[in-house]
């Protein structure tokens, strides 16, 4: 088995456990000490094949990011970092996040999360705390501004 056919392999075992953005599976695949033109022929060959698709990675890693309550600040920030392009970002953020869920997670985490900075702190410090707190888990300052003063 030559160099490509074990490098499109090592890809697709790459691929089974999850999707990945472009520039992840060029990582990962230089680690593995593939020569740069058997990755990029690699990743072509993905891509013609609908196995490598940035837009649908992207997609689907705001879907599930916003599930586990994580906030389109943060979500974008791990994407810029996964090597996907700005507008395949933007606009995979704008397709599957709705504001009024978002707002809705916001404000349930900070519900749970009050009480439990209350025990320990003052008031305005346990405020202060919830706010670094929501602004940590990508949440729009303005949106956390928001929540903070309405509890």
């Amino acid at each position: 088995m030559d160099d490509s056919e074990q490098c499109y392999l090592a890809a697709l075992r790459i691929l089974k456990y999850r999707f990945n953005s472009a520039a992840e599976l060029r990582r990962k695949l230089r680690s593995k000490r593939f020569e740069r033109e058997v990755i990029d022929a690699t990743l072509e060959r993905l891509a013609k094949e609908k196995w490598l698709d940035d837009a649908r990675f992207a997609a689907a890693y705001v879907r599930t990011r916003g599930l586990s309550k994580k906030g389109k600040v943060r979500i974008r920030s791990e994407l810029i970092r996964a090597g996907v392009a700005d507008d395949v970002i933007a606009s995979a953020v704008s397709e599957n996040v709705d504001l009024d869920e978002e707002r809705a997670r916001a404000l349930a985490l900070a519900a749970r999360r009050l009480p439990i900075l209350a025990r320990k702190y003052p008031p305005d410090v346990a405020r202060n705390k919830l706010t670094v707190y929501l602004l940590n888990q990508g949440y729009d300052a303005a949106l956390v501004r928001e929540i903070v003063k309405s509890l």
